[in-house]
């Protein structure tokens, strides 16, 4: 992984006081990762589209 998109710290800090569980690396990792892929399809979703702006309909979630 080239870098992390996502706050640790606040992850971390939302899973304990939501889920009461702790949080590895790993998950940060994975959780990074599927931010750059969101971010990838918005900027292709919005280069199809001719605009140099990513907007929120750009960003399809599936999973959620």
């Amino acid at each position: 992984m080239a870098e992390v998109l996502v706050v640790t710290s606040k992850v971390k800090k939302f899973i304990k006081e939501n889920g009461e569980c702790n949080t590895s690396g790993e998950t940060i990792e994975v959780l990074s990762k599927a931010v750059e892929k969101l971010c990838q399809k918005g900027y292709e979703s919005a280069k199809a589209d001719n605009r140099k702006t990513v907007m929120a309909r750009d960003i399809v979630i599936d999973h959620l």
